[in-house]
């Protein structure tokens, strides 16, 4: 099935995947193969029309491109222009709506009150005193404690709490503090959910944006076709960069590592707008879905886009052998087990680089993902050019 010569092979057809193999090709202008289990690319950033209202819309829940990383706003917009749009982000507790993410917006509607600027940080300080989740004055332990130590009690438990539950599957007892620090704490009114200098929508969508990235005549893309399909013919001398999930790769020998699902139902809707904005957090537990997306939001330059709309309910769940893998859970336990892939990894296979955020098992944002890739690229190409000088 594959070439006895073939000295690049790329799994997964994401981004971390797709900019390797474009790099390869261009730079390196060696060719390279890249296969993808799924019908398409793109990964979870992959988007295509709706059919019957020509809405476009996002297969895995909505990807909004933001960074604040130079190399990378450059690097893509090589192969897609970036419309104006700014993400806002509502979020639904108790029959009201807030904005998010937590801001002079949110803690004034919320708490009934007219805080100025100036005043947001000693409110949030003091709320934060009167419900410490501990007295011993040492770091916190947990998500729930480094949250109620950035917004108090009352905002964690209306806005964060259930949420975070859902998300997932866990007590934010349980979960380690670092993962709340992805959500940002405004003293201001801006709502946008991203401060990042770069954002927007590619154009002509993510598909349209991962058909140029692809174009490349040297890259080789085969769909519908997995690792395990092939790992058996892969010639020893070839560079496999693997963005499969970390334990996939060895067969689970040593334990699974613990991931977060998603499902999702969506609707086409005979309303021109369901809920006003492009994604909607659902904040109480009792509410079994997380959030809600309505595509065309993404997309306002498109005009009205018909008088139907379609709207995607995200229900995180627990992921098993099999299913699609969307968060790592990243507990001690989990770590752990990732660190012993990673010696494996490096003890049994020397040929396999593995990333991404399944391959890394890390929380990587699209822009992250990006700059990861690129700087394993640089290691690769000072990699071939000492080859070519011996």
């Amino acid at each position: 099935m594959l070439s006895g010569d073939l000295k690049y092979l790329v799994v997964g057809a994401g981004l971390w995947g797709g900019v390797l193999a474009e790099r390869i090709a261009s730079v390196l202008e060696r060719p390279v193969l890249v296969i993808e289990k799924r019908a398409h690319t793109g990964g979870n950033c992959h988007s295509a029309l709706e059919p019957d209202t020509g809405i476009e819309c996002h297969a895995y829940g909505t990807h909004v491109f933001h960074t604040s990383i130079p190399r990378v706003w450059e690097y893509v917009n090589r192969f897609t222009q970036f419309t104006s749009y700014r993400h806002k982000v509502l979020t639904e507790h108790r029959g009201r709506v807030y904005p998010m993410p937590i801001g002079l917006a949110a803690v004034n509607m919320f708490h009934g009150l007219n805080l100025r600027p100036r005043e947001m940080a000693g409110f949030l300080r003091r709320e934060a005193a009167a419900h410490a989740p501990g007295t011993d004055g040492g770091e916190p332990a947990n998500l729930e404690e480094k949250a109620v130590s950035l917004i108090g009690r009352p905002l964690y438990e209306a806005f964060i709490k259930g949420y975070t539950q859902k998300q997932w599957g866990k007590d934010p007892k349980e979960l380690p503090a670092d993962i709340i620090t992805r959500l940002p704490v405004r003293s201001d009114y801006n709502t946008d959910y991203f401060n990042d200098p770069w954002q927007g929508m590619p154009l002509r969508g993510y598909a349209a944006m991962f058909d140029e990235l692809f174009r490349h005549p040297l890259i080789e893309t085969r769909t519908g076709l997995a690792w395990a399909d092939i790992a058996g013919s892969v010639p020893p001398s070839c560079a496999v960069l693997y963005s499969g999930p970390l334990d996939e790769l060895f067969g689970y020998a040593l334990g699974a590592l613990e991931w977060r699902g998603l499902r999702f139902e969506r609707d086409i809707l005979p309303w021109p707008d369901a809920q006003g904005t492009a994604v909607l957090n659902q904040a109480d537990v009792e509410i079994p879905w997380t959030r809600s997306h309505e595509f065309k939001h993404l997309h306002p330059e498109r005009g009205r886009q018909g008088d139907k709309t379609v709207v995607a309910r995200e229900y995180p769940r627990a992921c098993q052998r099999g299913d699609e893998p969307y968060y790592p859970v990243n507990t001690t336990p989990n770590q752990a087990l990732q660190g012993e892939y990673q010696a494996r990894l490096a003890a049994e296979m020397p040929n396999v680089t593995a990333g991404g955020r399944l391959g890394g098992y890390r929380y990587l944002d699209m822009d992250k993902t990006i700059d990861d890739a690129l700087a394993v690229f640089e290691k690769l190409r000072a990699r071939e050019n000492r080859g070519r000088a011996a």
